[in-house]
C-alpha cells in the first residue's frame, strides 16, 4: 500500500528524529487480547518516524510512536481489530490486524517534501488546519531544530507577517499586524493554554520566562483578532506554545550551546512513564531545567534624539538617545537673548547626563525550571483517558526591558502553578496562578535624574552655568573680536552688527565648544561634586538610590512588585449530529497587584484588585461533502470597571478542489485597559505616568504652555480634559487562499482590513498653579492613558511561497502593512511596523559530502535573508524616533551523529555583522555565532 505525503527534508537532527509520519500496520487475523508493537521507517531514507497516531476502531484505545519511531499498543479488544492510523498532513488509513505481534517493521513511502510546518497542504499540517479561517503560522519540532536563529523564539521572526524586535539579548517581542510596542499588550502568549504574562506588566517578557527549547513541541502564531476563543488581549495575535507530552517524549535530552558575546546555554529534560499491573501507562512526568548567560548588546546610541532642535555639533551639547538626564530644560534655553547681552553665545545648553552603559547590568542571565506530572484516571482508555495534570514552573534572570524607559531587570522571578483536569478533544478545567517578584529591578533613566539632583537640582545648576558664562566667558568673547554694542555720540543711539555676530559664532565654533565645557565643569563642581561614574562617591550614591523604592517615601528608583494573577478556564466540546462541533467555555481572572506605590497607586493602605470574566460559544458546520465549512463564534467579557462587551466572529472556508482553500472571515476582539492604563502612578523624572480610571481635567496643553512660557501671558494657556479609559475594540475582515500549485509550489496569502475604536494610547498635559502675575507656583507634567477620539484603520497583505525539489526547498514571504491616515487626534498610535518586509530562504536535508576524504551523510543547512524597511518607532517621549531600514543574513549547518545520539549545529545570525537598531532607544544588534550539541537518550 502506498501513501502520498509531503514532508520537507530538513537537516537539524539525528536521522532517527527528523520526521513524524503516518504508520501502517497489517497482521493476520486471530481472536484474543494482546499487544501489537514495532517500528516505523521512511521507505527511502530508512529513518525512524516519531509521532504517528494509532487508534483501535470502536474503542478509546490508542497510542503514538515515540521519538525513536517505536510503538507498543496493548488492547483488551478481541481480535481481529481495525487500527486507524492518522498523522497531521497524511490521509487516514484503516488497517485490519488479526493477531498480536511484537516485531513489526513498517516502511512508509513519501512523495514530495516540505519545510517548517507553516500551513502547508499535504504537509505536516492536518486537514483541519488547512480549513482554518484565520492566518496561522507555525513552527513544528523539526522547524525549531533547523532554524538558523539563535533560539526557536528568534526564529518566529522569519514567519510570514511576523515582526520580531530585539530590545536586548534577553528580551524579544513578537507581534503581528502593527502596533508593535516593546510592551506587547496587544498580543497574547500562552504555553499549554496558560497565559505567561507578567501579572504587573500585563504582557509576556518574550520567552525570558517561558519554556525551555528542549521541551517545545510546536508554536502556532495566530494572526489578527482572536478574542472569541482566547479572551481579552488576543487583539492582534496569539502565540501558542505546546510542550512535549511526557507520555510520548520519554527519556533524557540535553543541550549545550556556546557562542560569541560569552554565550553559554545549558539545558536538560527528563521524562518517564510509570505503568500499572496491566502494563498500561498510568502516570507520566517530566523535569526541565535551563540556564543561559551572555553579554548583552549595549545601548550606546549617542546621536541626538530624533526631535532634537540642535545638531550634535551644538557647542552647549545636545540630548543623546542613550544618555539620560541631558534632556531639554527650559531654563537652559538662551537662544532668544539679545546678541549684545551678557548671555550672548550661550544658546541652548544641556546638563551633563549619564550613559546607559554606566547604569545598567548587561550580564544577561536566565534560569528556567519546570516539573509536570499527569495521572490517567482511566488507563485502559490510553490517549482517551481523562488526565489530572499538576505543573509548576519557575523563571528568573537579569536583562534589560524597554518600555516607557529602559528598565534594568535584576533577579526578577516568576512562579506559575497549574492544576488541570482534561480529556483530549472533549473538555478541560484549568486553574493556574502566577506570582512575580521584581528582585532588584530599577529604572536607569530616573536613576540618572536622581543622581543629578543628589548633587544639585536643575535650577541652581543652570544658574551656575549662566553665572560662569557672564563672569568669565563673555570677556573672552570680547577679547577675541566678538562684535559688541556700540554707542554713536552723533546720533545718540546704540548699534550692533547682528550679521557680524552670527559669522563670529561660526568662525569661533571650536572656542565656543571649549568655553561651554568650562561652564559645564563649573556648574558640575560648584558647591557639590557631580557623581562621576567609576568613583567611590558614584558607586555609593548609585547603590543608595537603586536600593530605595521608587515612591514618595523613599525617593529611590527600585521597583517593588509582588503582584499575582489567578485564572480559571473551563471548556466542553459537544458533537451533535447536526454540527461538526459545538464548543462552550468560560473564563475568570483576578489580578492582585502589590507594588507599594513604586508602580501603581497602591500606597497608604490602598489595596488594588481587578476582576474580569467571560463566556463563549462556537460552532461549525460543513456542507456539500465538506466543500464548504461555516463557523460562528460569540463571546462576552466583563471587567469590574467597564461595561460588558461582545466580540463575535464568523467565517466561510471553501474547498472547491483538492488542496485549494479559500477563506473569508470576520473577527473581532477587545482589549481591556491594562492595570497600568487603570492604576499606574510612576514617576519617571520629567513626568508622572498615570493611569486614568477616573479621568483628568483642567490640564494645560504642551503647545500653549510653551507659548505662555515665552511671554508670561496667561491668556495663551489652553486647558483640556481627558475622559476615563475604555476598552479598546477591533473588527477585522480577511480573505485568503492557501493551496498547492504545480505539485511542488505551496502558496498561502491573505488580505485584511481592520477598524480600531477607542484605541488606547496616551495624552500629555501639564497640571500647574500660576499666579495672577503669570508666575508658576507649582508644575507637574502628566502622561495619562487615554482613548483615541477617531476611528483608526489599518490594512495589510501577506503572502508566503515554498517550492520543493528533492532534498531542497526555496521559500519566501512578503508582508505589507499600513496605518491609514487620520487627523486631529492627540493619541499617539505607535504603529511601529515597517510597511514592507520580506524573507528568502534556502534549505537542504540529508546531503552527503566528501570532507577530508571521508563521506559524511545527512548534513543539513538553512540560509535565511530578511529585509526590513525603515519605520517610525513611537515608544515614549524619551524613545520616539526613526528606525532605519536593515537586513539580516542568518545561516546554519547541522550534522546528526547517529552513533552518539547527538546533533551538532553551527549557526550565525546577522552573518554580515551589519549592526542595526530594531527599536528606537535600543542597542545595535550585531553578529552572533554559536555552536550547539543536542543529545537524546531515547527510551521505550
Amino acid at each position: 500500500m502506498r501513501l502520498s505525503i509531503m514532508i520537507y527534508n530538513t537537516c537539524c537532527h539525528s536521522a532517527k528524529v527528523i520526521l513524524a509520519v503516518l504508520m501502517v500496520l497489517a497482521v493476520a487475523e486471530i481472536y484474543g487480547q494482546g499487544t501489537v508493537s514495532g517500528t516505523i521507517h521512511d521507505a527511502k531514507q530508512g529513518e525512524t518516524l516519531p509521532g504517528a497516531s494509532i487508534r483501535i476502531a470502536g474503542t478509546d484505545e490508542g497510542t503514538i510512536t515515540d521519538i525513536g519511531g517505536r510503538f507498543s499498543l496493548y488492547t483488551r479488544a478481541e481480535f481481529p481489530i481495525i487500527l486507524i492510523i492518522t498523522f497531521v498532513g497524511y490521509n487516514e488509513l484503516q488497517i485490519p490486524v488479526s493477531a498480536p505481534s511484537a516485531s513489526l517493521r513498517i516502511r512508509l513511502a513519501a512523495e514530495g517534501v516540505l519545510l517548517e510546518g507553516v500551513e502547508v497542504a499535504g504537509s505536516r499540517i492536518s486537514e483541519a488546519r488547512k480549513r482554518e479561517p484565520l492566518t496561522i503560522e507555525s513552527m513544528d519540532i523539526l522547524a525549531i531544530k533547523s532554524t538558523p536563529s539563535a533560539s526557536f523564539y528568534d526564529g518566529l521572526g522569519n514567519l510570514t507577517g511576523v515582526d520580531l524586535t530585539s530590545a536586548s539579548l534577553g528580551f524579544k517581542i513578537v507581534n503581528t499586524r502593527g502596533f508593535n510596542s516593546t510592551s506587547p499588550v496587544r498580543s497574547l502568549q500562552i504555553i499549554d493554554g496558560v497565559d505567561n504574562q507578567s501579572p504587573g506588566l500585563n504582557f509576556s517578557l518574550g520567552n525570558f520566562l517561558g519554556a525551555s527549547e528542549l521541551d517545545i513541541l510546536k508554536v502556532d502564531l495566530i494572526q489578527g483578532a482572536a478574542s472569541p476563543f482566547y479572551g481579552p488581549n488576543a487583539f492582534n495575535g496569539v502565540i501558542s506554545m505546546t510542550t512535549k507530552d511526557p507520555y510520548h517524549h520519554i527519556g533524557l535530552s540535553t543541550l549545550v550551546k556556546i557562542g560569541e558575546r560569552g554565550l553559554f546555554e545549558g539545558a536538560a529534560r527528563w521524562a518517564d512513564v510509570l505503568k500499572d499491573s496491566d502494563n498500561l501507562p498510568v502516570f507520566a512526568y517530566k523535569l526541565n531545567f535551563s540556564y543561559l548567560r551572555a553579554n548583552d548588546w549595549e545601548a550606546d546610541n549617542y546621536d541626538p534624539v530624533d526631535h532634537s532642535t540642535v545638531p550634535a555639533s551644538n557647542p552647549g551639547g545636545y540630548d543623546a538617545v542613550n544618555i539620560y538626564g541631558d534632556e531639554f530644560y527650559p531654563l537652559n534655553d538662551a537662544r532668544t537673548v539679545q546678541a549684545w547681552s551678557d548671555e550672548a553665545g550661550l544658546g541652548l545648553y544641556y546638563r551633563t547626563g549619564y550613559r546607559e552603559v554606566d547604569l545598567v547590568d548587561y550580564n544577561t542571565q536566565n534560569i528556567k525550571a519546570g516539573a509536570m506530572g499527569s495521572l490517567r484516571l482511566n488507563p485502559s482508555k490510553l490517549e482517551e483517558s481523562p488526565e489530572l495534570i499538576l505543573a509548576s514552573s519557575f523563571g528568573s534572570g537579569t536583562t534589560v526591558y524597554q518600555g516607557d524607559n529602559r528598565f534594568s531587570l535584576r533577579g526578577i522571578m516568576f512562579w506559575q502553578n497549574r492544576l488541570e483536569l482534561s480529556k483530549k478533544e472533549r473538555y478541560f478545567i484549568r486553574l493556574y496562578a502566577t506570582h512575580e517578584h521584581s528582585g532588584r529591578s530599577f529604572d536607569p533613566y530616573f536613576t540618572a535624574l536622581r543622581l543629578q539632583n543628589a548633587a544639585k537640582d536643575d535650577e541652581p545648576w543652570s544658574l551656575d552655568y549662566r553665572a560662569f558664562w557672564k563672569g568669565n566667558i563673555r570677556n573672552q568673547m570680547r577679547q577675541n573680536g566678538y562684535p559688541d554694542l556700540k554707542y554713536d555720540p552723533n546720533t545718540g543711539t546704540f548699534s550692533f552688527g547682528n550679521s557680524a555676530a552670527q559669522q563670529w559664532m561660526v568662525d569661533y565654533h571650536d572656542s565656543l565648544v571649549a568655553w561651554h565645557s568650562l561652564a559645564r565643569a563649573y556648574a558640575d563642581t560648584r558647591t557639590t561634586e557631580f557623581y562621576a561614574p567609576g568613583t567611590p562617591e558614584f558607586d555609593n550614591e548609585f547603590r543608595r538610590i537603586t536600593s530605595a523604592r521608587n515612591n514618595q517615601a523613599e525617593e529611590g528608583t527600585l521597583f517593588y512588585d509582588r503582584s499575582a494573577l489567578y485564572h480559571g478556564h473551563g471548556e466542553y466540546i459537544f458533537n451533535p449530529t447536526f454540527l461538526d462541533f459545538l464548543k462552550v467555555g468560560s473564563t475568570a481572572r483576578l489580578y492582585t497587584p502589590k507594588t507599594d506605590g513604586t508602580i501603581f497607586s497602591d500606597t497608604a493602605g490602598n489595596r488594588i484588585t481587578n476582576f474580569e470574566f467571560g463566556a463563549y460559544a462556537g460552532a461549525a458546520k460543513s456542507f456539500w461533502d465538506e466543500k464548504v465549512t461555516i463557523s460562528l463564534t460569540a463571546r462576552i467579557d466583563k471587567n469590574q470597571n467597564f461595561q460588558l462587551i461582545a466580540t463575535p466572529a464568523a467565517s466561510v472556508v471553501i474547498n472547491p478542489v483538492k488542496d485549494h482553500f479559500l477563506r473569508f472571515s470576520f473577527s473581532s476582539a477587545l482589549r481591556n485597559p491594562t492595570l497600568a492604563d487603570q492604576y499606574l502612578y510612576l514617576n519617571v523624572g520629567r513626568a508622572i505616568l498615570a493611569g486614568n480610571l477616573n479621568g483628568a481635567d483642567s490640564l494645560i496643553t504642551i503647545e500653549s504652555f510653551n507659548s505662555y512660557r515665552n511671554t508670561l501671558n496667561t491668556k495663551l494657556l489652553q486647558y483640556f480634559n481627558i475622559e476615563p479609559v475604555r476598552p479598546e475594540r477591533v473588527k477585522t475582515f480577511e480573505v485568503g487562499y492557501r493551496g498547492i500549485l504545480l505539485k511542488h509550489l505551496f502558496v498561502d496569502g491573505g488580505y485584511y482590513y481592520s477598524f480600531y475604536n477607542d484605541f488606547l494610547g496616551y495624552n500629555i498635559g501639564i497640571d500647574a498653579e500660576i499666579s495672577d502675575l503669570g508666575f508658576i507656583r507649582t508644575l507637574q507634567v502628566y502622561r495619562y492613558a487615554a482613548n483615541s477620539t477617531q476611528e483608526v484603520t489599518t490594512q495589510g497583505f501577506n503572502i508566503g511561497m515554498r517550492y520543493f525539489w528533492r532534498k531542497y526547498a526555496i521559500g519566501g514571504n512578503y508582508s505589507w502593512n499600513r496605518l491609514n491616515t487620520y487627523e486631529d487626534d492627540p493619541i499617539i498610535p505607535a504603529f511601529n511596523t515597517p510597511e514592507h518586509k520580506f524573507n528568502i530562504s534556502l534549505e537542504g536535508r540529508s546531503i552527503g559530502l566528501q570532507i577530508l576524504g571521508q563521506q559524511v551523510n545527512n548534513l543539513g543547512f538553512q540560509i535565511n535573508y530578511k529585509w526590513i524597511e525603515g519605520f517610525l518607532f513611537e515608544g515614549s517621549p524619551q524613545f520616539t524616533g526613526f528606525v532605519p531600514s536593515y537586513d539580516l543574513l542568518d545561516a546554519q549547518i547541522s550534522w546528526p551523529a547517529e552513533r552518539l545520539d547527538t546533533t551538532f549545529k553551527l549557526g550565525i545570525t546577522n552573518m554580515l555583522n551589519r549592526q542595526q537598531f530594531q527599536t528606537y532607544g535600543g542597542p545595535r544588534i550585531g553578529r552572533l555565532a554559536y555552536l550547539s550539541a543536542v543529545y537524546e537518550l531515547k527510551r521505550n
